[in-house]
């Protein structure tokens, strides 16, 4: 992995990141292909989530031009770019996605051509997003990883699973906002890849119950984030392309303009419930193409590579359970 992996497709002024430096880890600002440390007085703010709170883009962008502590970018080891206290994710809401699933399905009916039966699925699509809701499920923080460690692929299954995300960064608090102001809450953008067993999504001892995604979305190192946090006002989050390749095959490749319920929807949707805290991530859901649709899941050695239009490119290496030096 070259870290001219990581800067393809990144095209901001400047963006955050964090680094490792010996055991510890540390706040970065990328611009171009280095990065210069961050401390509290560069940030105006004692930590990360803080800065995040009120983000003052400009006070940072000052420091582009300053002569600083800068290190080219590929001396160092980055890892996740947030610290989420919480972490939101959204279920089937890439309008595309769902109208083949249910379409496939219906395809059975003989009463509908194939064409009808996907007529059928896009107007349900469009009823939902004019009727229906966002669906969150939560993640934990603890999942949160960089590109700095390979994903382990546990043992107890053969269908681990990729899904890319554009995952929004919370700025200042979010507690029951309007759909009207829920982009003046958002920090900033990265990239998440939301590992996900396929096998363990529905329980078969209580169907009744229905999903688990605690099992099947929470092993170590399930949520690979990164490599920048991108400041909001660089990027326009209802258009970018979201593709993935496996070992340089394409196999996700869409648009955010697809999104069932759009990043203001989301964010407003979320907030219901409860506050949504600065740093917090809510991933926005996975356009087509993961693994379940190709047949062909995870295996030791494989390399994900993930770009957002915008936000740069992350690199996922997968490792099987057990492999000697994991």
């Amino acid at each position: 992995m070259t870290h001219h992996d990581l800067t393809a497709g990144f095209d901001a002024p400047y963006a955050l990141a964090r680094y490792r430096e010996g055991a510890d880890v540390r706040l970065g600002l990328v611009a171009g292909d280095r990065i210069r440390p961050l401390d509290a007085d560069d940030l105006g703010a004692p930590d990360l989530n803080a800065f995040l709170a009120a983000p003052d883009w400009d006070r940072l962008g000052a420091l582009v031009e300053s002569e600083g502590e800068w290190m080219p970018l590929a001396d160092v080891a980055l890892t996740a770019p947030v610290e989420p206290r919480q972490v939101l994710q959204t279920g089937a809401n890439y309008r595309q996605h769902v109208i083949e699933l249910v379409a496939a399905g219906l395809t059975q009916n003989t009463d509908r051509t194939p064409d009808e039966a996907r007529e059928f699925a896009a107007r349900m699509m469009d009823e939902r997003k004019a009727n229906g809701e966002p669906y969150f499920f939560i993640g934990l923080p603890a999942c949160v990883v960089g590109d700095d460690v390979a994903l382990i692929l546990p043992a107890y299954s053969d269908v681990h699973d990729w899904e890319l995300e554009l995952a929004v960064v919370i700025g200042r608090e979010a507690f029951r906002v309007s759909r009207d102001d829920a982009l003046s809450h958002v920090a900033g953008y990265t990239i998440v890849n939301d590992v996900t067993t396929r096998d363990l999504v529905f329980r078969k001892d209580m169907k009744e119950i229905g999903t688990d995604w605690y099992r099947s979305k929470n092993a170590p190192g399930f949520l690979p984030t990164g490599p920048f946090l991108v400041p909001a006002p660089f990027v326009d989050g209802s258009d970018l392309n979201v593709r993935l390749e496996l070992n340089d095959d394409v196999m996700q490749d869409a648009s955010t303009s697809d999104l069932l319920f759009d990043i203001p929807a989301l964010i407003s949707g979320a907030s219901q419930t409860m506050p949504l805290l600065p740093g917090d991530i809510l991933l926005t859901g996975s356009p087509a193409g993961n693994g379940q649709h190709w047949r062909r899941f995870l295996r030791d050695g494989d390399v994900m590579t993930g770009t957002i239009q915008g936000l740069g490119t992350q690199v996922v290496r997968c490792v099987a359970e057990g492999v000697t030096g994991v």
